[in-house]
């Protein structure tokens, strides 16, 4: 594990973006039986489920190491359909990808924003407050039907959701809980990165309170709050594709640039 994160930290120094997402650092913390792993001494190659992941140490790029790692891996992972993540939409890694027959499938946009001249919360009809431990449920319920078909946040149980809350940067006070009449409808998780950073992490509604102004009444209260813990910048991940979201958060004020972009690429079964 050490030399794994001691590569994915020098790729992200030298990068820009950390080469292993959420998931899978959770993953290989928690549940270090499900990753198969191959290493060399400049990268390593990770699959879990069938997402896979490879990365080379900066000052050993274009030796070859990425290819012999992938072929590695593809020779021992089987026929079945591959994900990999480009962090960053590296031009190597597209070059990679379309050598071994990976096509681009899914882009995910970062969007951000400075934390000045926020928009005032508007009057609503929920009540919006921090997490509490008997919310548990609720937050699972509400996200497995909001994320319904998204391809990883919809899957989290109350066993995930305990694992992200053991995670060093969690806060109660920053997963914020709207309930009308009572019962739960939606929540903002927020994410500290460091002093300056924040991040919408997770905003959940459930469909059954959609169509309201909810979502972004959430949003909002989420962004006060992380301005007045003291952050001045705040990100988002969106898909791409989904312009309904990506309209949201533009009105809000937040920006796209092109390189902060996430690639997927697939490979489909043999």
């Amino acid at each position: 594990m050490t030399s794994i994160e001691e590569i994915a930290n020098e790729a992200e120094a030298a990068d820009g973006a950390a080469p292993l997402d959420e998931a899978t650092l959770r993953t290989l913390r928690h549940h270090p039986d499900r990753v198969r792993t191959w290493t060399q001494d400049d990268g390593f190659a990770l699959l879990v489920g069938n997402e896979l992941t490879l990365v080379v140490r900066p000052e050993a790029r274009r030796r070859g190491v990425g290819r012999r790692l992938l072929e590695q891996s593809l020779s021992e992972s089987g026929s079945g359909e591959l994900l990999a993540w480009s962090h960053g939409n590296h031009p190597a890694a597209a070059a990679l990808a379309a050598a071994y027959g990976f096509e681009r499938v899914r882009d995910l946009w970062v969007m951000r924003r400075p934390l000045t001249d926020l928009p005032p919360l508007p009057d609503t009809d929920v009540e919006v407050r921090g997490y509490r431990p008997e919310d548990a449920a609720d937050i699972v319920r509400v996200n497995a039907a909001a994320f319904a078909a998204h391809p990883e946040q919809g899957a989290m149980d109350e066993a995930e959701l305990a694992e992200r809350m053991a995670e060093d940067w969690f806060d109660p006070a920053g997963l914020l809980v709207a309930t009308r009449e009572g019962r739960v409808v939606g929540f903002h998780w927020t994410k500290h990165h460091d002093a300056r950073l924040g991040e919408v992490y997770v905003v959940g509604v459930d469909p059954s309170a959609q169509g309201g102004g909810l979502g972004k009444v959430l949003t909002l209260a989420g962004l006060h709050h992380l301005a007045r813990t003291g952050h001045t910048e705040v990100l988002l991940y969106v898909e791409s594709d989904n312009t309904r979201a990506v309209r949201v958060y533009a009105g809000l004020g937040f920006t796209h640039a092109p390189e902060d972009t996430h690639v997927q690429y697939r490979r489909a079964p043999r």
